[in-house]
């Protein structure tokens, strides 16, 4: 075997690994953005607990249909970079589809969402949810809010009991 071939192998093993991993995988068309563009966005990916690279298109194609997910082939035509979310299924789709909004140069081709592939268009339905720190506050705040009524309803009669005590020791 060539050398060629056992380094692509090799690469394909690493692809396989990396999607294994991932809760949430959107793979974008990247033509057009600048070398300034790309850095700051691999920068936020990084800051968020993701990854972002460009590996090639047969290659992904190749890790894909060996760990059994399906998708079209046409979604790895021209350039294709990958956005690999380990910790937070909405971030890298949050990521992404913020880039697309702000360069308007990428393009969203497809998604996999724990193991099943998606199209574009979940991936940005996937971005437009709260992110988990969002959705923990709010779970927070909900259960705070139902104790701290439960603390005034369990109150409630001792403090009409003092009114009406209070009432009575000034009527006198």
């Amino acid at each position: 075997m060539s050398a060629n071939l056992e380094a692509k192998k090799l690469v394909v093993e690493e692809i396989k690994e990396k999607f294994s991993k991932a809760k949430t995988i959107a793979f974008v068309d990247y033509r057009g953005l600048t070398v300034g563009e790309d850095t700051a966005l691999r920068k936020k990916f990084r800051e968020n607990g993701c990854e972002y690279k460009v590996y090639k298109n047969r290659l992904m194609l190749k890790a894909l249909s060996d760990l059994g997910i399906e998708c079209s082939a046409n979604y790895f035509e021209g350039t294709t970079a990958v956005a690999l979310g380990y910790e937070d299924e909405v971030a890298p789709a949050k990521i992404v589809c913020d880039c697309v909004k702000e360069t308007k140069k990428m393009a969203i081709k497809f998604g996999i969402l724990n193991g099943v592939s998606v199209d574009a268009k979940n991936i940005e339905a996937l971005a437009m949810l709260p992110s988990k720190e969002e959705l923990i506050a709010k779970l927070l705040g909900t259960l705070n809010n139902t104790a701290s009524s439960l603390c005034r309803v369990l109150s409630a009669p001792t403090r009409g009991l003092a009114v009406a005590l209070n009432a009575i020791a000034t009527q006198e």
